[in-house]
């Protein structure tokens, strides 16, 4: 069969189960053939194809039937489209003729062969209708505001009707579903038809007389389903078929409760477009495998709404065809929350002081009780979506509120969190006014993860400072972690503590590279062609690379000013190295680092200027974002990869770096800060202090000059870790913990208290 099916109002409306439902029968019954039929132009289409949680068309006609194309290639079906064409007078002939008349405002919307107004009825005088018939052409009023000028005979119907007839299919086969009265000339062929819920009156009253058309009473997707059952297609036992055991609030067995949500959303024309993540991040892919196999579970993220942009959907599905029973649960945020909650008060205030830069930090108290609101609406989200028992995994600092609140809401789950950024030493942590209510709510998960030892420590001794408590439980760190060595490094951590006679257990779990996505880069013809560019462009020249984000933590006016000491100390490196030196630009609204940038390019252009001949530039310097497949090719012709971070969390450029490296039997020299958290993890690299521009120009040499057959085996042994260590290892131990916890669970009656009401 074909389920013809106009969009807006009809197959993308409808609440989010009878969606779920309907989207779900069409991709377990491959012989149903789906076609768009749209007053969209394809060009407001196409985003559609990229939101893996709608099914794919098989075929699409749209501009309100003047376009028709393969769905899956978008190439235009011929003949149809060529015979509509010979109908099309041109647009600017028919802008021309309906120029001088009044009350016409243009639809800034695509479309093609085809001319779109918005007016009221008024505006349809003889004058108008005159001047289209002089065009040969037709006019389509509905909704009392959409007016169109077609080619002569074209419409959604028409178009249809040429479609059924090449495909051979009979009318019998064919399912037509639409809203408004631009889908009437739909039902005016003879197929069977719905009109769902809420349509159009003029539709209805268009149709009432069709013995083939059915009324459906629940809108969009439940109305087509309706008609499934009404007009008995698949039969019962088709209908039955689809049926599976999808995620619906309360029924999730694991929540994960992260700032991202697992699909990007951009808006166009006023309409919300999901599409998948154009930057892979190896985290969301991860923590989405989990429900690969079917099991149900929730995804908790935020997701911008404003009033003005109508109904907002709280679920979504996440894409039914690899992740069946997974939903989207969106927490509705406006712009202003997001800007105070995360581009402000989490980067202003949390993010300075969790890299001990506590000066930098600003606090106000509005903006905790913003941060405190939306931290709120994630928790009954959650709270929402977890079956009994659930596990409910929240991500970062910028929702260290979360477990309060929902431990409140549902004493049932399983908490866990894990700590993506460095948790400080408790006289750096302290000078948050609100550490105790912090504290407070993350004393109230089951399991706290962090990706180094000595930062989970730095937790104890903070939670220490603000409630009685006892380690009831310690590891040695050897040999997983270095233990000397590193200003990082600890011999020994906490692994449980008991808390007004609750246990909560901690642990070390360095997040892991997803290695398929090096080696996908590596073996991409395109990443091959510039690495042989980059072998003729540098000859004898040595590269040193530096890769990282706009922010006074990843130390890079340090850096370049080590550089330059390095040029001034060792004349002999002159027209025989180059800094090439990539720094990711911050949000436009990240206003805390203009004096930086500003600071960063005086010194770039000094150091240019001082040292640079012809023929050789001693600094080349990216303000820009590079693709990750390009980043690669660097990554595998640098010989030194100089990453000098003043206080990281983890730094994954490094292990890429690395893992590029590893996989070409490379020799290259990662010189790493100490203060970054793979310093505890990795073997192999030459670790610096960086706030000691002595040791950077020190050690940067050293790499430089570092034999050959040393410095493949620092990377052999570099690579080993960050091979078997990957990001599946990761997640595994990581859920391995939490599922042990749940052994160690106490009662919660006496949970300490915490002013977050």
């Amino acid at each position: 069969m074909l389920l013809a099916t106009d969009l807006d109002g009809t197959f993308l409306a409808g609440d989010n189960e009878q969606r779920l439902k309907l989207y779900q029968l069409i991709a377990a019954h491959p012989e149903i053939k789906l076609a768009f039929v749209t007053g969209r132009g394809l060009e407001s289409v196409l985003p559609l194809l990229s939101d893996p949680t709608i099914p794919e068309p098989d075929y699409i006609i749209c501009d309100v039937g003047c376009t028709v194309v393969d769905g899956h290639t978008q190439q235009a079906i011929q003949p149809l489209q060529g015979d509509i064409d010979k109908f099309w007078p041109g647009d600017h002939v028919v802008e021309q003729a309906v120029a001088h008349i009044p009350n016409l405002q243009r639809q800034d919307v695509p479309q093609e062969r085809r001319f779109s107004f918005f007016c009221d009825a008024a505006a349809i005088s003889d004058e108008l209708e005159e001047a289209v018939r002089g065009l040969d052409c037709d006019l389509l009023y509905s909704a009392g505001l959409y007016l169109d000028i077609l080619p002569k005979g074209v419409n959604k119907g028409s178009t249809l009707r040429g479609l059924v007839k090449l495909l051979g299919l009979s009318d019998e086969d064919v399912l037509v579903a639409g809203d408004t009265l631009n889908d009437l000339s739909m039902y005016e062929h003879g197929f069977i038809g719905v009109c769902v819920g809420e349509s159009e009156p003029a539709l209805l009253q268009g149709t009432e007389n069709r013995a083939r058309v059915f009324h459906a009473d629940e809108p969009g997707c439940g109305g087509i389903l309706q008609a499934f059952e009404h007009f008995g297609f698949l039969g019962t036992a088709g209908m039955e078929a689809e049926q599976r055991d999808v995620a619906v609030p309360g029924k999730s067995d694991l929540v994960i409760v992260y700032h991202r949500l697992p699909y990007e959303e951009l808006r166009e024309n006023g309409v919300t477009i999901r599409r998948k993540p154009t930057s892979p991040n190896g985290i969301i892919p991860t923590l989405m495998s989990f429900f690969a196999d079917g099991r149900a579970g929730s995804w908790v993220a935020w997701s911008v709404h404003e009033p003005e942009d109508g109904k907002f959907e709280t679920h979504t599905e996440v894409d039914v065809a690899q992740y069946p029973n997974l939903v989207a649960s969106r927490v509705a945020l406006s712009k202003s929350d997001v800007d105070v909650f995360y581009k402000k008060f989490s980067k202003e205030a949390f993010w300075p002081t969790l890299h001990t830069f506590w000066e930098r930090a600003t606090f106000r108290e509005d903006h905790w009780e913003i941060f405190l609101d939306v931290n709120r609406r994630f928790a009954e989200a959650a709270a929402v979506e977890a079956a009994e028992g659930a596990t409910v995994w929240i991500h970062d600092y910028n929702l260290w509120m979360v477990p309060a609140f929902l431990r409140e809401l549902r004493p049932d789950v399983v908490i866990a969190f894990f700590h993506h950024t460095y948790f400080p030493s408790a006289d750096v942590f302290n000078v948050i006014p609100w550490r105790r209510d912090i504290i407070g709510s993350l004393l109230q998960c089951d399991y706290i993860g962090f990706h180094i030892p000595r930062q989970s420590e730095n937790f104890v001794d903070v939670a220490r400072g603000v409630t009685p408590l006892e380690v009831t439980a310690e590891m040695n760190c050897a040999p997983r972690f270095f233990t000397y060595g590193c200003a990082v490094g600890l011999d020994e951590m906490s692994t449980e503590i008991k808390v007004n006679d609750r246990l909560i257990r901690l642990g070390a779990h360095p997040v892991g590279l997803d290695l398929k996505r090096v080696e996908s880069a590596l073996q991409d013809v395109k990443v091959q062609q510039r690495m042989e560019e980059l072998r003729q462009e540098l000859h004898s020249t040595r590269m040193i690379l530096s890769v990282g984000r706009l922010d006074y933590t990843k130390g890079i006016l340090e850096q370049l000013e080590a550089y330059e000491r390095l040029l001034d100390e060792y004349p002999d490196l002159h027209d025989k190295v180059t800094l090439m030196m990539v720094c990711v630009p911050a949000a436009s609204e990240m206003t805390i680092y203009r004096d930086l940038q500003s600071q960063i390019e005086q010194a770039v252009g000094r150091i240019n200027g001082r040292f640079a001949k012809v023929g050789w530039t001693p600094l080349q310097f990216f303000f820009r974002s590079l693709p990750f497949a390009e980043l690669v090719a660097y990554y595998s012709m640098a010989d030194v990869m100089w990453i000098t971070p003043l206080r990281d969390g983890l730094n994954l450029v490094a292990k890429e770096y690395i893992a590029t490296q590893g996989m070409t039997d490379g020799a290259g020299v990662l010189v790493l800060s100490e203060f970054a958290g793979a310093a505890a993890e990795l073997r192999g690299p030459i670790l610096a202090n960086p706030h000691d521009r002595t040791e950077l120009v020190k050690t940067c040499y050293l790499a430089l000059t570092l034999k050959r057959d040393e410095a493949r085996s620092r990377m052999r042994e570099a690579y080993e870790v960050v091979r078997h260590n990957d990001i599946k290892v990761w997640s595994d131990e990581f859920m391995s913990a939490v599922e042990a916890s749940r052994s160690g669970a106490a009662d919660l009656s006496e949970d300490i208290p915490t002013k977050v009401a």
